[in-house]
């Protein structure tokens, strides 16, 4: 490459203090908002369940449902968590 090339380069290259600094920001990002944080769990958790669920129906349905049943009973357990805290602890919402 070429002199001129490379000076471009490295003069496009984020520094390691603006590079710690955005890190910071995106820190403290997910530490005040929770549902991108809980979504993507959510999605993780799905990438264990999906294939068990998948296995578990004898391959009948395809992948995509698995994904959807999965989906669908993790979203059962979390609304019954919240419910059942709702009912014991009213005062808290």
């Amino acid at each position: 490459m070429k002199l001129h090339t490379l000076k471009r380069l490295r003069s496009s290259l984020p520094t390691t203090a603006q590079t710690l600094e955005e890190v910071a920001d995106l820190w403290s990002e997910w530490r005040r908002q929770k549902l991108p944080l809980s979504l993507f769990l959510a999605f993780c958790f799905n990438l264990m369940v999906a294939p068990v669920v998948y296995a578990t129906s004898g391959h009948e349905g395809s992948r995509s449902q698995a994904w959807a049943l999965g989906l669908l009973g993790l979203g059962t357990v979390v609304l019954s968590v919240y419910l059942f805290v709702v009912m014991f602890v009213p005062e808290k919402f």
